[in-house]
Order: structure tokens, then C-alpha cells, then sequence
């Protein structure tokens, strides 16, 4: 459909003209175009825009034959929907089209019967045209009013288009009551003039002659009020005469024939309602002005002009003796001036005031005066006219005496002629709405037997709002009525919801803390809240949200309504400031087993704060009832602590209903089931809590257990856990499923070989800790991974999660920051397993521990991840030490509420590893804190410990590896220069240190996580000097490399490019011959050229055997780098780095002639200078506190034994590759001692050959005879 582009009056005619130019004949389109222009001239162009321009030239052309022939002494109406293939145009509602002599109130009327009939008006338009028209009244000129030379006839044209209505009855009704209603306007304003004539005959009477029985001052003003009429005071809509007339010896009035004007000529049933040829004087007449004027409401609405009740205004007439003999009757409006002004300036009216005022005998300056005449100023205006002076009076004293209380009172009025009541009723503003007057307007009808006329309603600055009913009587007489009794029922109509929050508030807290709450919450809860809860469920609700701020960002109610379900809850959610996204509270219920059935929000605005009420219906997803009495702290307690992080959110939340189980026991089996999975356990994290849940009775059985073996306050003997074990036992007999029974049964297992927990200790504050420590005894868990340590401490909390294990009691190692979310006890296993070959040369065997961050910040900066891995690091180091013995003067002090089912265990030492190489301090400041008596013993490294960068102590140590591979080879890495290419940046301990152990280093490529660092024929001096100038930079990576020193054809490479181009230089150096490769492929063809030496200082496993698979490496994040040691072409392995390489891939390589150790070799450098440090440090200790030495001069001397440390921590790192090397001469001579030491070893249980990748028996027979 083509529509109006409208940008103007002018564009929108001319797109007009321009369609009626291409469908009509020339000689039309001037004459249409122009009454177009004259019929939308005050047209609102935005609405035409809205419409097809072939509807708007229908419109046109319709409007345009409709003015074609008319009879201007009658009203010309159509009705019709408009339909495109009979009209040439359609409009999606009916369409009423007005022709009419023009005269004021035709629009008026025309709308005030659309409206009565309870049509919308989606459109209206009039426009009034001059027109000229011949003896059969067709149509010869029309233009616009202000054309020149217009004619003096004037037409207004309207079209509305109101509610579709396809019904032909309809249309014809509403066409017939638009003619009668245009009939009325006419008969009205033709006989307008007459109508005023009447009134000025009626002043000229009353001036002529005053009855004998009327006041002077009332004469006068009668006079004065019929002048006041005839100043634009009075729409005048009908009149007719009435004559006195003696008829069995009583007065009676008659209307005098031909009498009528305006609407009361028409012959109609609604303009003869109020008086009949028979009625009696007494009953006609309510004189207000004794005898002179009488007021009364028609009992029909006006439909002329304004849709209100009309008034009667009746003017008796008398003779000269002063008996009356007629009167002359007006219908008619008051214009909008009367509402307006003041009524001390209306004839009649300000002598009634007066005469109020007067009877209270008040002073008008006064207090009481003044009130009384604002009530009087604001009286409805239509009962000024009508009600007596005594009436008023008692209405307004009774107003007067409400003096501004929030009171309900209620005024009644009764017409005189038996036709209205006039109810005013007062209310409190505040409560006061439309639904409260509809159930006032109501009752009054119920009560009084009346039908709903009309209401107006008066609202100021007053505590009360005023409300005014003009009822219909139904019946002939009014009903009775107590009036006192209505004000109690509309009381309890108009009690607001916050008089009962009033009320309930004084209950709940005492009459002056309510008070002060209520100038919070008077206003503050919503027109949905009033709706659905009581005022006394709000002073509860308003309890929860006292309770918010601070470390409570939630508060919880959990009910259940009368009508609800015994397996449905409902939960109301109290937050503050913004509303919480339902996204982010389904998760919670539904992994609490709830299903959100509805949720409705609720806002809350007191004066300094916006509060949220989030209520839930909610349906319990497992079997049986949900017993509301029972679970509903332990819920709420949950879903809080899920809520600020305490707690997970994930399907054990189930076990809080389906097993009754609070948060904490729940984060027990969480903890269980996350140890399970870095154990490699077979199930799903879901499928363990779905099982668990499935088994509600062992699972508190399971829980039972744990606190019989580890509660302190009720501790059990071995009968009672006996007891308990037998009942699991005999429950999972009934249990159908295999890997339901497994599961279970393995559960049992972890808590049976769990040796301490910290589960039951307590913070400074009385709560319990937000993480768990569980000391295992591994060597009790079913297939455990091997190797097995001796002990293991699995740490679990939302924020962190970590595992800690020893090889023995005294034992030794780093702890890392690992980002091996799903299997970091691997990752953390295979270190230990190279950490205890690599103890092998100092005091305690083995340990490692590593720990994940679970909470980091998606897109978090550098400082923030390093702020929460320490805070995790904190975590972690203290529940190591939460369940680790103490010593004091050599006495054993276990941890407090802490069940041990092991030996005593005071030692436990930690060193830093990857991405902890500087958070020594902080795990000795824990250590200081927990009273440990290791001190700063506990964490090597430190402010007063040995600084393995700063010493370069593990670089150091690989290359002595590193120097005997090449010594060997008839190579001085000191004097001759040789490639290299290595894993890792100048930024990181291993690789810093070690690529400045020589000036002789051609470092050819290197990488790490992010940049690709290339050199393919470096300067060995100036490239020495750079990577100095980098490694004492506070921070470094590649880009900080100056690319001037680099050789042609190098650079450093993003790891994020889609593509590096591979030039020529780098071809010849990696034997690259594509000339484009991904970062990835580009590492791989480092990782396999030929060079002198790989150095790897970095971490991650990068070399794996051909017949293992990635998955079998267990280092997810270099599956696409890793290379296969048959693919090495490097002369030697430095392995500064940990797990660089697995065991089979070092042998693999070394098949192909790669010179190569291992890393618990090459790297043994730093633990073994961490273990000198803390053996000096207890030795040291002891003397201190003896007070044979202070803490500063302990530290001095550690200080001074730096130099001499080092000497002795490569020395032992010289005798290892030393004894490698010797070892590996006299293995040609035969295996036979080695075959023998290892079947030693074997049996001894010291050694597991498979695990190790040892080669059998028979495979070292073989190997010794292919070398001899």
C-alpha cells in the first residue's frame, strides 16, 4: 500500500492532487483539490500519514459527493463501512458522516451519543465550508469561510469513524438517534433567543410588581439572579408555561398550548418526565426563594452540548393580589463559568451563604469562619441551587466538625420531587481511588435502592477526599436508611490497607518504634503487594528487610499458604537497591530440587532506600511431603550460603529437602565427590549427586558416619562406627544399581580412610569454615592412581580447591598454582612422583601439593588474578595447616577439634613452585599466625630465606647437567658457541637464569603462552646483553625484546595470529618450506629442528612417546604443540622445567641418540637448597629461643651462608650427573647388578616397575647383549 510521505500541509495536498489528477477527469481535479484544501485545512497531517493514500482519495471523494445535495434546514447523516471495492476506499471501523446548517454544539452532540452508546472514536473532523446550493439544493460553490467573495450560507461537514459495527440494525439505530439528536441542537439553538425572551418578560413582571408576600431583599434578588442568568450564565435547551387552574376545588397546573420552545416542542417522552396536567401545586413547587424560585435536576442527561443533568429553573408568576396564576419552567445548562467562580458572586446563592454563616454564629475571620466558608466555596454547585438554607447549614456544620480527621462521614440529600439523592462522602485522600468510589457507589445503590447517575469527585489539600453520588430513586419513595450504619460500612470500604499496616506495625513493635518504621514503610509497598499479602504478613516482610546490609545481602522467608499443596513452598527473596535477575535465582532452586511454578517482584520504596521482595511458588521435585516446620532453617541457611558463595550451587543441594541435610554436611559429600573426580572416579559429578539422592537414607548414613569418626563433641567408639558401617552395608544390599553400589560403597571407603578434618573448627566469630581439609590415608582408597602417597590432604571450598601429598612423614616440596581445573591431582601426582627421585638426595622424601582458582573473574587484569590466587593460596595453606600436629619443647600438640585416627604428624614444609615463587612470605606469615613450630621455617624462600631467582640455584643446577652432556660430547658450552632453543621467557626463573649461563648461547627461537620469539642467526654478544637487560626488567615478555638486535628474517610472533608468514631465513633454520604457518605449527617446527641444545624453563608437557596418546599426558592446554621424541633433532635435553617431557618420550629420544637425564635431576637445585634452608632454620631456631642468638642476627647468618649453600647444592647436582655418567660406562660391562637391584627394589615394595617404565627382565638381557 502507498502511503502519505508527509512533511507538510502543502506535500501532503499536492501528493493528494497528484493522485486525483491521475484518476479524474481534468475539469474536476481543480474543483476537488480545492475543497481537499478547504476540508483539511485544521486536519492533523501526522494522522493522514498513518493512512494509504488511495484511502485518503476515497475519503475525499466520498466526503466530496456527500456534500453533493442537502437540505440545510435538516440534519443529512450516513453510517456505512467503508469498503474498498463499493466505496473505492476502507477504513478498519464504521464511518459516520454529518452534514448541518452550522450552529453551535453539533460536535459536542455528536460525540456525547457515540459516547452514551460506548463507541470509541478513533477518528473525528469538522470543517465548516461556505456554500452555495440551488432550489433542489444541489451543490454549486463551496470554498472556505475566509475565501473572497464566500458565500454567506454556512455547512459543517464531520466524519468520525467509531468501533467497526457490521450489524445493519445497528447502524440504522445509530443513524435514526444521531437525526433525533441533531434535531434537539436545532429546535435548541433556534429557540435560544426566544428562550432569554421569556426571561427578560419575567424581569419586566417582577419589577413591574412585588407579591405582597415577598421580602423586599429576596424580590431583589430573584431580579438580580435572572439578570445574572441571561449574562452567559445558562445554556437554555427548553421552555414551556404552566397556568393555575382550579379543579374540584383545588389548584392545579396546566400547560399552556403552544407554550414550548427549544427541545420541549419535540414530541418526546424524556422532556415530559417531570410534571403531568394533574400534578398538585405543593407537589410541584420547591420554592428557595419563598415563592419566587424554584431548582430541580432533569432525571435524564443533557444530549446538547455537555453530557450532564440538566436543571430546571421554574419562575413563578402572580396576579395583583399576589396569588399565583402560572409559571414559566427553563431546562437548560450552567456554563462552565458558574462552576468556576466563587458563589458569594451568584444571585441567590451568596444570600444562602450568608444566611449559613450567619446561624453558626461564627466569626468569619476567624478559624472556624474561614473553614466554614471554604466548605461552603466548595460546595458542589448544582446542591447550592437546589438544597434550603436550614439543609445546608446542618451539612456544612456536620463537614465543618469532621476538622480535618482522617473520619469517614457521609451526607445524604433528598430531591424534593422525589427523583435523586444527592450523597457527598468523605474519605481519607490517601486510600481514596476509583476502585474504593465504584465500592461506595455500589453500596449506596444497594442501600438506598437507587441506579448509579453520576459522581464527582474534589480533591484539595485536605487530609479527605470528597465524593459526589447523584442517585436515581428506583422506587416512587426513598428508602429508609440509617445513615450511621453506612459510614461504619463504608469505614470498612475505605480502610486502607496501611491503617491496617498501622494497626498490625503497633502489634508487632510497640506503638512508638512503629511509628518511627512507619514514616519509612507508610508508602512504601506497592498497589500488587497490597493486593496479594495482608498488612500483617508486611510487618513480617519489613523484619526481613531490617535485617539486609552488611554481611547480609538476601534475607529469606520460606511459607506455606493454607491453599497450597503439601509438596509446594513459597519463598519470598528480600534484596535491596536493584531487583535480582530471575536467571540468577532459578539455578539455585532448581539445584536445591525446586521447581519455580510463578514469580512476582515486588518494589518497595521507602524514602533512602529501595527494597525488593522477590516471592516464588515453588513445587518440590522429589517424593513424599516437604515438611515446611522441619527443613525451613536448614533451607534457608542453605540458600543463603549458596547465595553469598559459601556454598556451591549444583545438584547436591538436592540432598537439603530429598535427605535433610544441612549446607555444611552437604559440602562434606561435595567435597568427597570432587576428590573422586581428580581421582579419576569413573562418575559424573551429577550422576554422584543424583545418586546420593536417589538414596536418601545411606546418604545420612554416609553423614552419620563422618560425624561418628570425627565429631569432637560426641565422640564414638568403635562399636557405635561398627554399628553404623553395618547399617550402610545392609542398606546397600536392597541398592539394584551396580554403579549406585559402587559409588556408595566408595564413599564409605574415602570416609573410613580419611585420618583428621578440620570440618568441626570454628573462626574467631563461632562460624564454621568456609572450606574443608580431609587428611587421607591413600594407601585405604580403592584404586587409587599410583603411586600412592603415604598421606593426603584434599583442601575443598567454592572458592578453591587442592590437593597436598607426602611420600612420608618428614617429607618436602613446592606447591603450585595449577590451571588444571579438571585433573590437577594428576598434574600434581606425576610432580610428586619426579619431586621423590629428586629428594633422593637430601633429608625428607618427596611432596608436592598444587591448588586451583575456582572463582577468577572472567577478563580479570593481572593484579586481580594475582590478588585472588593469593587469597586461594591463603585458603589453601591453612587447611594444611588446620589438621597438622604442632610441636612445643618437643611435646606433640594436635590441632584443636580435630578426631586424629593416625600417628603424630608435626612436620609439614612448603616451597614455591610454579606461580607461588613469591608467596613464601605469605605462607610463613600463616604459619607465625597458627603458631607453627617451624616458624618461617615452614615455606622456603622468603624475606629471610634463600631466593631461588636471585640465586639462580635451579638454572644453576640443570646446567650442570646441561655442561657434562656437552663436556662429553668434547664441547665447552663456556668458550664455544652453540644454538639453542627453549621453552619459556627471560621473565621466568629456570629460563632467565639459565639462558645467561652462558655468553655463548645462540639463542635461535623460544616461546611461551603468548609470543613466538625468532633469531635465526643472532649476535651472540649483543643478544647476551639483551636477554641481561630483559631478566632485570621488574616485569618482561618477548615484545619487550629489541627487535633492531634481532637478525633478518626474525621477530617476535603473536600466539594469537591467525598466520605468521615463514621467511626465508626461518625456513633455513627450522627446514620450514611452507610459507605460511599457524603459531602452533610454527612451535612444532621449533620444537623438531636441529640446534645444540632444547632448553626448557618453562611449563607444560611438550615431548610425549610416539605410541602414547595426548590423553595419557594429561595437559590438555598443549595437545596442539606437543611433539614426539623420535621427532627431536636436538643434540641435548636441559630440563630446568618440571614434567616437560614424559618418561617415555625422554626414552624415546634418547633411542634417537638425544643426550638426556630427567627432570628430578636436572632441576633438583631448588629443593635442595630449600632443605638446607630449613634444616639451618631449625637448627638456628632452637638457639634463638634459647636466647643464645636474636632473630636479626639468625637472619645475618643465613644471609652470610648463601654462597656456600649454592656450592653445596651444585655440588651434589655435578655428582649426580657425575654418577649418572659412571653409572651409564659400567652398565656396558653388564646389567646383571642392575637387573639385580631393581628386583631388590621390587620386593622391598620401594619400587613399581611399570609405573616407573622400567624395562623387564628379560628386555635388559636382551638390550645387554645387542651392546656386547
Amino acid at each position: 500500500m502507498q502511503h502519505v510521505a508527509i512533511e507538510g500541509k502543502e506535500d501532503f495536498l499536492a501528493q493528494l492532487k497528484e493522485q486525483l489528477a491521475k484518476r479524474l477527469p481534468q475539469e474536476k481535479v481543480e474543483r476537488i483539490a480545492a475543497f481537499a484544501e478547504d476540508l483539511y485545512a485544521s486536519a492533523p497531517f501526522e494522522e493522514a500519514a498513518e493512512r494509504g493514500l488511495d484511502d485518503i482519495y476515497g475519503a475525499t471523494l466520498s466526503a466530496w459527493h456527500f456534500m453533493q445535495t442537502h437540505d440545510p434546514s435538516e440534519a443529512k447523516v450516513r453510517v456505512f463501512n467503508a469498503d474498498f471495492e463499493e466505496h473505492g476506499w476502507q477504513s478498519p471501523h464504521t464511518v459516520v458522516a454529518v452534514l448541518h446548517e452550522d450552529m453551535p454544539f453539533l460536535v459536542d452532540s455528536v460525540r456525547i451519543e457515540l459516547n452514551r452508546r460506548g463507541l470509541t472514536v478513533h477518528a473525528i473532523h469538522n470543517s465548516v465550508l461556505a456554500v452555495e446550493r440551488d432550489a433542489k439544493h444541489h451543490l454549486k460553490r463551496v470554498t472556505s469561510t475566509e475565501a473572497k467573495n464566500a458565500p454567506a450560507s454556512r455547512e459543517s461537514i464531520i466524519l468520525v469513524e467509531v468501533d467497526r459495527h457490521s450489524d445493519t440494525a445497528t447502524l440504522d439505530d445509530l443513524h435514526d438517534s444521531l437525526e433525533e439528536v441533531l434535531r434537539d441542537v436545532r429546535a435548541a439553538v433556534e429557540d435560544f433567543d426566544p428562550m432569554r425572551e421569556r426571561v427578560r418578560e419575567s424581569i419586566k413582571e417582577l419589577k413591574a410588581q412585588r407579591p405582597k408576600q415577598i421580602k423586599a431583599d429576596d424580590h431583589k434578588e430573584a431580579i438580580a439572579f435572572l439578570e445574572w442568568l441571561l449574562d452567559d450564565h445558562f445554556t437554555f435547551l427548553g421552555y414551556d408555561e404552566y397556568e393555575v387552574l382550579q379543579e374540584d376545588g383545588q389548584d392545579r397546573l396546566r400547560q399552556i398550548p403552544k407554550s414550548e420552545l427549544g427541545v420541549f416542542r419535540l414530541d418526546q417522552p424524556r422532556y415530559r418526565e417531570r410534571i403531568s396536567t394533574d400534578e398538585g401545586v405543593e407537589d410541584d413547587q420547591y420554592v428557595l426563594v419563598p415563592e419566587l424560585l424554584s431548582f430541580a435536576k432533569s432525571a435524564y442527561h443533557a444530549r446538547v452540548h455537555r453530557p450532564a443533568y440538566p436543571d430546571y429553573i421554574s419562575i413563578d408568576r402572580y396576579d395583583e393580589d399576589g396569588r399565583v396564576i402560572g409559571e414559566r419552567r427553563f431546562l437548560g445548562l450552567y456554563t462552565s463559568t458558574v462552576y468556576n467562580e466563587s458563589p458569594r458572586n451568584v444571585p441567590v446563592l451568596r444570600k444562602k451563604i450568608d444566611a449559613v454563616i450567619k446561624a453558626a454564629g461564627v466569626n468569619p475571620k476567624g478559624h472556624n469562619g474561614k473553614q466554614l466558608t471554604q466548605i461552603l466555596e466548595v460546595y458542589p454547585r448544582d446542591d447550592l441551587f437546589q438544597i434550603d438554607t436550614d439543609e445546608l447549614a446542618q451539612t456544612a456544620f456536620g463537614i465543618l466538625n469532621i476538622r480535618e480527621r482522617r473520619k469517614v462521614r457521609l451526607f445524604i440529600r433528598e430531591d424534593r420531587f422525589g427523583q435523586f439523592y444527592s450523597c457527598l462522602a468523605f474519605v481519607p485522600r490517601d486510600v481514596f481511588s476509583t476502585e474504593l468510589r465504584v465500592r461506595i457507589q455500589n453500596l449506596l445503590c444497594e442501600e438506598l435502592d437507587a441506579t448509579f447517575g453520576d459522581f464527582n469527585t474534589y480533591l484539595s489539600e485536605s487530609v479527605l477526599a470528597r465524593i459526589q453520588f447523584i442517585l436515581r430513586f428506583n422506587g416512587e419513595r426513598p428508602a429508609e436508611y440509617d445513615i450511621r450504619r453506612l459510614e461504619k460500612k463504608i469505614t470498612a470500604l475505605s480502610r486502607s490497607w496501611r491503617d491496617d499496616l498501622q494497626t498490625a506495625m503497633v502489634e508487632g513493635y510497640g506503638e512508638e518504634q512503629a511509628n518511627r518504621l512507619m514514616q519509612d514503610y507508610r508508602e512504601a509497598f506497592p498497589n500488587s503487594y497490597r493486593e496479594d499479602f495482608s498488612a500483617r504478613t508486611a510487618v513480617y516482610d519489613i523484619h526481613h528487610l531490617g535485617e539486609l546490609g552488611g554481611n547480609a545481602p538476601i534475607s529469606l522467608s520460606l511459607y506455606r499458604l493454607v491453599e497450597e499443596n503439601i509438596d509446594g513452598v513459597n519463598l519470598k527473596l528480600f534484596h535491596a537497591d536493584q531487583p535480582i535477575p530471575l536467571s540468577d535465582v532459578l539455578p539455585v532452586l532448581e539445584n536445591l530440587g525446586l521447581r519455580v511454578i510463578s514469580e512476582r517482584p515486588y518494589e518497595v520504596e521507602c524514602p533512602d532506600q529501595t527494597y525488593w521482595i522477590h516471592d516464588f511458588t515453588l513445587e518440590h521435585r522429589g517424593d513424599g511431603v516437604v515438611n515446611l516446620q522441619e527443613m525451613r532453617d536448614v533451607f534457608i541457611e542453605a540458600f543463603t550460603r549458596i547465595w553469598t558463595g559459601d556454598a556451591e550451587s549444583d545438584a547436591f543441594n538436592r540432598l537439603v529437602i530429598g535427605a535433610n541435610l544441612a549446607w555444611r554436611e552437604v559440602a562434606v559429600l561435595r567435597a568427597y565427590a570432587r576428590y573422586l573426580k581428580q581421582l579419576r572416579f569413573g562418575l559424573s559429578q551429577d550422576y554422584i549427586a543424583n545418586t546420593l539422592a536417589s538414596h536418601p537414607e545411606i546418604t545420612r548414613e554416609l553423614v552419620t558416619l563422618f560425624e561418628l569418626r570425627f565429631d569432637p563433641d560426641d565422640a564414638a567408639g568403635d562399636s557405635e562406627i561398627e554399628e553404623c558401617v553395618t547399617r550402610i552395608e545392609g542398606l546397600l544390599d536392597e541398592v539394584a544399581s551396580l554403579n549406585d553400589d559402587l559409588l556408595l560403597r566408595r564413599y564409605m571407603a574415602l570416609i573410613q580412610a580419611t585420618l583428621r578434618t578440620n570440618y568441626y573448627q570454628r573462626r574467631e566469630d563461632g562460624e564454621a569454615k568456609d572450606y574443608i581439609a580431609l587428611k587421607l590415608e591413600p594407601t585405604q582408597v580403592p584404586d587409587m592412581p599410583k603411586p600412592r602417597p603415604m598421606f593426603e590432604i584434599f583442601v575443598y571450598s567454592p572458592r578453591v580447591e587442592g590437593v597436598h601429598l607426602r611420600s612420608g612423614k618428614v617429607a618436602r616440596g613446592g606447591l603450585r598454582w595449577s590451571d588444571r581445573h579438571e585433573d590437577f591431582r594428576t598434574e600434581i601426582l606425576g610432580l610428586a612422583k619426579a619431586q621423590q627421585v629428586k629428594n633422593a638426595v637430601i633429608v625428607p622424601v618427596g611432596a608436592k601439593g598444587g591448588f586451583i582458582c575456582k572463582r577468577m573473574p572472567d577478563g580479570a587484569d593481572r593484579d586481580t588474578v594475582q590478588k585472588e590466587g593469593i587469597a586461594c593460596y591463603q585458603i589453601f595453606i591453612r587447611a594444611l595447616l588446620d589438621v597438622t600436629d604442632n610441636l612445643d619443647g618437643g611435646e606433640t600438640v594436635p590441632p584443636e577439634r580435630v578426631v586424629r585416627h593416625d600417628e603424630a604428624d608435626p612436620y609439614l614444609v612448603v616451597a614455591a613452585d610454579k606461580g607461588t615463587a613469591t608467596f613464601s612470605d605469605i605462607a610463613n606469615a600463616i604459619s607465625l599466625e597458627y603458631g607453627h613450630w617451624l616458624g618461617d621455617a615452614f615455606a622456603s624462600g622468603g624475606e629471610h630465606g634463600y631466593d631461588h631467582k636471585k640465586m639462580g640455584i635451579t638454572a644453576k643446577g640443570a646446567w650442570e647437567s646441561v655442561k657434562r652432556h656437552f663436556r662429553e660430547m668434547g664441547l665447552n658450552t663456556q668458550e664455544t658457541p652453540f644454538s639453542v632453543v627453549g621453552i619459556g621467557d627471560m621473565a621466568g626463573d629456570v629460563f632467565g637464569n639459565g639462558m645467561l649461563l652462558s655468553d655463548k648461547i645462540r639463542l635461535v627461537a623460544a616461546f611461551n603462552h603468548r609470543h613466538i620469539f625468532v633469531d635465526p642467526d643472532p649476535d651472540t654478544s649483543a643478544s647476551f646483553k639483551e636477554r641481561k637487560r630483559m631478566f632485570e626488567l621488574a616485569r618482561s615478555s618477548w615484545e619487550d625484546y629489541d627487535t633492531a638486535l634481532i637478525s633478518e628474517g626474525g621477530g617476535v610472533f603473536s600466539r594469537d595470529a591467525k598466520s605468521i608468514n615463514i621467511t626465508p631465513q626461518m625456513k633455513k633454520a627450522f627446514d620450514i618450506k611452507a610459507g605460511k604457518l599457524s603459531p602452533n605449527e610454527l612451535i612444532r617446527a621449533i620444537l623438531t629442528s636441529r640446534c645444540d641444545l632444547l632448553w626448557n624453563g618453562g611449563i607444560g608437557t611438550y615431548v610425549k612417546a610416539s605410541d602414547e596418546t595426548h590423553a595419557e599426558v594429561g595437559d590438555k592446554a598443549n595437545d596442539a604443540l606437543r611433539v614426539d621424541g623420535h621427532e627431536l633433532r636436538c643434540r641435548v635435553i636441559g630440563e630446568g622445567g618440571n614434567l616437560g617431557f614424559t618418561q617415555l618420550g625422554r626414552m624415546e629420544a634418547a633411542e634417537q641418540g638425544v643426550r638426556v637425564t630427567t627432570d628430578f635431576i636436572d632441576n633438583a637445585g631448588g629443593v635442595n637448597c630449600s632443605d638446607h634452608e630449613v634444616n639451618i632454620k631449625i637448627l638456628l631456631d632452637d638457639i634463638v629461643k634459647a636466647g643464645d642468638m636474636t632473630d636479626k642476627q639468625r637472619n645475618e647468618l643465613l644471609a652470610s651462608m648463601t654462597e656456600e649453600v649454592s656450592e653445596l647444592v651444585l655440588r651434589d647436582n655435578y655428582r649426580q650427573t657425575q654418577a649418572l655418567s659412571l653409572s651409564e660406562i659400567l652398565s656396558q660391562q653388564g646389567m646383571g647388578p642392575y637387573r639385580r637391584f631393581i628386583n631388590e627394589l621390587e620386593a622391598a615394595g620401594g619400587l613399581d616397575r611399570e609405573l616407573e617404565f622400567l624395562p623387564s627382565d628379560e628386555m635388559l638381557v636382551e638390550r645387554s647383549n645387542a651392546e656386547n
